[in-house]
């Protein structure tokens, strides 16, 4: 055991099952341990680094903005988060207001709150519930866990958990599980923890327009579709709907924490009704601008969509030529899974991956997941995949 390994073990609180390689730098989808060692990034921190890892524009951003300031109240006006609002609410296309936090789950209990408030005062009695689905996943504070559709995230150890929340296994049984206190729907457009399933455009497009006719509000959580991850600026772009809120993080601040709840209720917050004391400050909202500059223009250029089809001819290549380890290639974007044969196979894949330098992650359904920087180079896919094959021969 080295002193970093020994020093983490005591000091910090064992809320995850660490591996204890030490990354020391990055650069693009590649990253560098203590020891020198270079790795292939498919996972870009759980789909954080969009723009890859040391991107100079958001280095150059963030050292000027540091330089300058870095936070100040959220009681003052901060002029990089309503740039960034309006560049979010532009690129959306929507008639949408901002709330920002400092992450996915934060984000996500903005929506909730959004929701509970609309509950209370658009109707003539108070609703409240949320139809989520099995194999969501929308966060990990006590609220946000609830919420999420997967049971054995409801651990005793933290209950009483809020009540308000009912889950179903389809997007066709949301219909049935409506009732006189049902407010609002949340979903993921393509589940990441739950196995990067996509849902049927058509079955959306109809959930949406049963909501909004019956004045029911429609939650996406775009933590990880968001901010082009599936080719499009939102999921909810691809799927041509029009939320009532839609929720960001992960990728938008390139690795800088930031999480953003979006709504069409423009006018659904008084002030007192809601805060963050570090959402939206200086530093992370210029990283939500200059990652949306690079990534805008990435897509514009034609390069993102020539990324995701090379990307994703190598996944459906091996799904159809291995059927011994994978039954399926799924997933949208640079947002992808090939979904495995068994649990056991699943955990082989993973770690051969990274004995050949290779990350990848994993997730439900016995899914290996690959959510590479949005900024990959060719070179960095072929040589990705050339390692994935090596690993995969190892176990053959």
């Amino acid at each position: 055991m080295n002193e970093l390994e020994k020093m983490d073990r005591e000091y910090v609180l064992a809320s995850y099952a660490r591996d204890y390689t030490d990354f020391v730098r990055g650069e693009g989808a590649r990253l560098y341990d203590a020891n020198g060692r270079e790795y292939i990034d498919f996972a870009s921190g759980i789909g954080v680094s969009s723009v890859g890892h040391a991107h100079p524009k958001l280095v150059n951003a963030l050292c000027d903005q540091a330089s300058k300031l870095i936070h100040v109240s959220n009681l003052q006006v901060i002029e990089p988060q309503a740039r960034l609002a309006k560049r979010l609410v532009e690129l959306s296309g929507y008639d949408m207001r901002c709330f920002f936090g400092n992450s996915g789950a934060e984000a996500n209990e903005a929506a909730l709150k959004i929701a509970r408030k609309y509950g209370e005062t658009h109707f003539e009695t108070k609703r409240y519930k949320v139809i989520t689905l099995k194999h969501s996943f929308h966060g990990r504070t006590i609220t946000t866990v609830k919420a999420t559709g997967q049971k054995e995230m409801h651990k005793s150890d933290f209950s009483p958990y809020p009540a308000g929340f009912d889950y179903v296994e389809s997007i066709d049984a949301i219909y049935d599980a409506i009732d006189d206190e049902t407010v609002a729907v949340m979903i993921e457009l393509v589940q990441g923890e739950g196995g990067v399933q996509p849902f049927d455009k058509n079955e959306v497009q109809e959930l949406a327009k049963v909501l909004r006719s019956q004045g029911l509000l429609l939650i996406v959580d775009e933590v990880q579709t968001g901010v082009y991850r599936t080719g499009e600026f939102l999921a909810s772009q691809l799927y041509e709907i029009e939320p009532d809120v839609i929720t960001l993080a992960k990728g938008l601040g390139g690795g800088v924490p930031i999480g953003v709840a979006m709504t069409r209720l423009k006018e659904i917050f008084r002030p007192g009704d809601h805060g963050s004391t570090f959402g939206g400050n200086y530093l992370s909202t210029r990283a939500g601008l200059t990652v949306l500059e690079i990534l805008e223009a990435e897509q514009e250029r034609g390069t993102l969509a020539e990324r995701i089809e090379h990307f994703s001819r190598y996944l459906s290549r091996l799904a159809e030529r291995l059927p011994e380890f994978f039954t399926e290639a799924v997933g949208l974007g640079l947002m992808r899974g090939l979904r495995c044969v068994d649990a056991q196979t699943q955990d082989r894949i993973l770690k051969a991956a990274f004995a050949e330098g290779l990350i990848l992650l994993k997730a439900g359904r016995n899914t290996v997941r690959f959510l590479p920087p949005l900024i990959i180079g060719r070179e960095e896919i072929d040589e990705g995949f050339v390692r994935l094959e090596k690993a995969l021969e190892s176990l053959s």
